[in-house]
C-alpha cells in the first residue's frame, strides 16, 4: 500500500461533508458497493482483494483512495462505482444461495457476480417458486427490505388445488393462525377466469409463509411466483434475466422501508 502525500486541505470532498482520506479496506470496499463490511472482509481473508497488485488479507490493512489501487478478484474497484442493486426473474428449479450445492443450480450462476463481487440475495424464493428476486451489494439497504418491522409488501400468484371459497378468501385477509403464530392481513383475490389462479399480498417474510397460508385454507399450493417486491415489478424480464436498477427505482425501494 501506498502513503500519499497529498495535504488534507487540497484532499477532494466526500460527498458527505468531509475528504477522501485513508480509510480501513473493508471500509472502502462497503462504500464502493462491493458488498456490506462484514462480506467484504470474508473476500478480504479468501484472499480476493488486491492492494496495488499485492493480495491484502490483514483486516486492519488501509488504502488511501487517491494513490491505492484496489481490486476484487481481478476487477479494479473504485469508490465512484457505488452499491449496484439488481432484479432477477428466477426461474424454476433454481436454488437461492450463492455457494454451490453438488450438482443443484444456484442463483448465483444467474447473476454478475464477477462484476459486483458482493451481490447477495436479499431474501429467498423456493427452488419450485419463480420470479422476481433482488440482489444487491448494499447491506444496509437489504437488512431493511428484510427487516419484519418496515412490512415491504410482496405479491405472489399461487395455482393451487380447487377453488377457495369466499370464506378461505377472508381468513386469508383476516390473517390465519399458523404453527408459528397468527398471520398478519394479506390482500387477496382469485382470477374470474381460472379460481384456482390466486393473488395474495403480505406484508411478511416467513419461511414457505404463501404456501403454508394457502394449506393452512385447505387449497395446496400447484405452483407459485412472485410478480412485485415493494415498488418494483418484474416488467418484460423474462425467466433467468436480470437487469441492474437505476437510481429512482433504488430511491423507490428505500422509500419502502
Amino acid at each position: 500500500m501506498t502513503t500519499s502525500n497529498v495535504p488534507f486541505d487540497q484532499r477532494p470532498e466526500d460527498g458527505n461533508g468531509g475528504r477522501i482520506v485513508p480509510m480501513r479496506l473493508q471500509k472502502y470496499l462497503a462504500r464502493a458497493g462491493v458488498a456490506s463490511r462484514r462480506a467484504s472482509e470474508n473476500l478480504m481473508t479468501a484472499g480476493r482483494v488486491t492492494v496495488n497488485g499485492e493480495v491484502v488479507c490483514e483486516l486492519g490493512a488501509k488504502v488511501d483512495p487517491l494513490v491505492d489501487e484496489v481490486a476484487v478478484d481481478g476487477a479494479t474497484v473504485r469508490l465512484a462505482d457505488g452499491p449496484h442493486t439488481i432484479m432477477l426473474n428466477k426461474p424454476a428449479g433454481v436454488i437461492t444461495t450463492m455457494k454451490a450445492q453438488s450438482d443443484a443450480r444456484i442463483v448465483a450462476e444467474l447473476v454478475p457476480t464477477d462484476r459486483y463481487p458482493g451481490l447477495y440475495p436479499i431474501g429467498r424464493l423456493d427452488a419450485d417458486t419463480t420470479g422476481l428476486l433482488l440482489f444487491s451489494t448494499d447491506g444496509e439497504l437489504g437488512n431493511g427490505l428484510l427487516h419484519p418491522s418496515h412490512h415491504v409488501p410482496k405479491t405472489y400468484v399461487a395455482r393451487v388445488k380447487g377453488a377457495p371459497s369466499r370464506r378461505a378468501l377472508e381468513s386469508l385477509r383476516h390473517g390465519v393462525v399458523l404453527d408459528d403464530g397468527p398471520t398478519q392481513p394479506a390482500e387477496v383475490e382469485t382470477s374470474k377466469r381460472d379460481p384456482s389462479c390466486v393473488r395474495l399480498t403480505i406484508h411478511e417474510g416467513r419461511y414457505h409463509q404463501v404456501k403454508r397460508m394457502l394449506e393452512a385454507v385447505g387449497h395446496p399450493v400447484i405452483s407459485l411466483h412472485r410478480e412485485s417486491f415493494g415498488p418494483l415489478t418484474l416488467g418484460s424480464l423474462k425467466p433467468g434475466e436480470w437487469r441492474e436498477l437505476d437510481s429512482g427505482e433504488v430511491a423507490a425501494l428505500r422509500g419502502s422501508i
